[in-house]
């Protein structure tokens, strides 16, 4: 079956959702005829009731996907202007192509490039084209991987592959509005569910021989050799880019504070990290391809490329960023589409030195509470926490956890710093810049007989146990991830939808109606922070649990001891929805806390 015919039924079968939407209203209302026909009691106005319920949540998400509209383009416009080298490479490349060049070329922030194209009349109308290009790729590509990038894009024009871009939008809209809506329990929803998958098998599969014949345009126009070492170059990308929020932004931002130059600190990390990319580049790409993959493996795409005919074109190792002005180009980037809120924002090296601290005081924070509880005051410290193995009430405190105290503390008292590198993690110095360690105290200060002495060394190298603090006298949601949630769950015999989060347990009022559970707790967590959430409802932190118990499995019903006395009671009910497997995570935190109680 050729592309286009195989495009030509994806239509067709978006076409048939609506259909099948159609035949089902219609099957409702002979239903509700027959019943009505032959019978006028109370039954009949519930049966009646229930079908128009289960239907119209059909009819309703088919009725928003029809209205749905794509959105505003995103990225940064670069004009051409603004960017001649890359426009005219672009616009060359177009017509080695055989295809309109783009009307618009967008920088985003991510390890990907795109095109789409706005037209009318089911694509028999042509309209504005937009060229997305990733921010990293320009940072880390070379201008002949960064081509090979650009044909394949191109590609996508001359194969026609964005003309039905629209429809397909609002087909993939009325599926996920549609099936979004529908219960579990939603007869009407199962048959749209089954129709959905069939879809997306489908429509996979033409767009997996589309990237296909995207490759070949890469391969003709920009060459075989660049076009295989891009294709090998985008997972070590990604996987850098994945690291560099992961470990370099990530901690920091949730802590309330911002890098300056976000894109330029990728392109700096890129560049020291060279043996761990040369060890990513090492490694075979993935040849494994699912048929709900909408792009074949690299593997196999790569192995596809090999196998063209050879095209011979004059290597351009320049780096791609002399196409443009990066630095202008990322700042530009940074102010249109990242948010930063109430963060305060920060050259790196303090921004790397305040994230670190940000997390290591949070951390010591949850062991000063404890302190506090203990002594029976409103605060503690370390200086608390000295007092209290000294007189050998604290139990037993690891050594580990105390050097983090100590570094705290020799932060806080102006001894010791943080050091950003991009080469290796960050590494605490003093203030001449030389590395120290702390671990040769931290052992003597969790133990009754030298806890002094630990004391009296950290006085003499200038670090004070009283400059570390807590900060925060409450626990606080702050950071947290989601890790389950179920609804309609009895909170001391209260309706509430349960919200697992690594910090504690968030219960949020629910009605009594178990129909939408499910929908509801979507809706909740993707149009909330839980942080946000954990300020205006009931938010309790594991840490102030002292005791649970599980009194029945199935449903499962607890009870949790908390400091003070109190209790609360947990009732799961025969139907409560679940996001996953969240009622084997309930159990699971119940029983840790069961351990660490014991």
């Amino acid at each position: 079956m050729s592309t286009a015919l195989r495009a030509a039924v994806s239509v067709a079968m978006l076409v048939g959702f609506y259909v099948l939407g159609l035949l089902q209203l219609a099957l409702v209302g002979w239903l509700i005829y027959e019943i009505w026909a032959h019978s006028h009691s109370a039954g009949a106005a519930k049966l009646s009731w229930l079908l128009l319920a289960a239907v119209g949540a059909v009819l309703v998400g088919l009725w928003k996907a029809i209205r749905a509209q794509p959105g505003e383009p995103e990225g940064l416009l670069l004009g051409p202007e603004q960017a001649p080298d890359l426009w005219r490479t672009v616009r060359e490349m177009a017509a080695e192509a055989g295809t309109r060049a783009p009307d618009e070329i967008r920088l985003v922030p991510e390890v990907n490039a795109a095109v789409s194209e706005d037209t009318k009349a089911l694509g028999l109308i042509a309209g504005t084209r937009r060229l997305y290009l990733g921010m990293p790729l320009l940072q880390t590509f070379t201008v002949d991987q960064l081509r090979s990038v650009i044909a394949h894009e191109l590609g996508h024009y001359s194969g026609s592959h964005t003309r039905l871009s629209a429809v397909a939008y609002r087909g993939r809209a009325a599926m996920h509005e549609t099936l979004s809506r529908v219960g579990k329990w939603n007869v009407f929803g199962w048959v749209f569910k089954g129709y959905g998958m069939l879809y997306l098998l489908v429509s996979n599969a033409v767009t997996r021989r589309q990237e296909f014949e995207a490759d070949q345009v890469s391969v003709r126009v920009a060459g075989v050799e660049a076009a295989v070492s891009a294709m090998r170059e985008l997972p070590v990308v990604d996987t850098a880019w994945d690291f560099y929020f992961g470990r370099y932004v990530a901690y920091g931002w949730e802590h309330g504070y911002a890098p300056d130059d976000i894109f330029g600190g990728f392109g700096q990390l890129y560049a020291a990290r060279t043996e761990e990319l040369a060890r990513l580049r090492d490694e075979e790409p993935d040849s494994e391809t699912s048929r709900w993959d909408t792009h074949p493996a690299i593997g196999v795409r790569i192995e596809a490329m090999r196998a063209l005919p050879p095209v011979q074109h004059a290597p351009d190792r320049r780096p791609a960023s002399s196409l443009l002005h990066l630095d202008g180009a990322g700042l530009a980037l940074q102010a249109a589409v990242v948010d930063f809120g109430p963060r305060t924002v920060l050259p790196w090296a303090d921004f790397t030195a305040a994230s670190i601290i940000a997390v290591q005081q949070r951390r010591a924070d949850q062991v000063f509470r404890s302190a506090a509880r203990l002594l029976g005051v409103q605060e503690a410290g370390l200086a608390d926490i000295f007092d209290l193995v000294a007189a050998d009430r604290l139990g037993e405190l690891t050594a580990d956890l105390m050097d983090d105290l100590i570094t705290l503390a020799a932060v806080r008292s102006g001894a010791a710093r943080w050091q950003h590198s991009w080469s290796a993690p960050a590494r605490l110095t003093d203030v001449h810049g030389q590395p120290v360690d702390y671990a040769e105290i931290a052992k003597l200060a969790v133990s009754p007989a030298t806890v002094g002495e630990a004391r009296q060394r950290l006085a003499a190298i200038g670090i004070h146990v009283e400059a570390a603090r807590v900060v925060e006298t409450k626990a606080t949601a702050s950071g947290s991830d989601v890790i389950g949630a179920m609804a309609n769950v009895r909170i001391d015999e209260q309706e509430h939808d349960l919200i697992l989060l690594d910090r504690g347990f968030l219960f949020v009022p629910a009605p009594n109606s178990t129909s939408e559970g499910e929908q509801r707790l979507h809706q909740l967590l993707s149009n909330n922070d839980p942080a946000v959430l954990a300020q205006h409802y009931r938010f309790v932190p594991y840490e102030e649990v002292t005791g649970a118990r599980i009194t029945k499995a199935v449903p499962i019903n607890a009870e949790l001891d908390l400091h003070g006395g109190a209790t609360v009671s947990i009732k799961e009910r025969w139907s409560s929805d679940q996001l996953g497997k969240s009622r084997d995570t309930l159990e699971a935190v119940l029983n840790r806390i069961n351990g660490r109680a014991e």
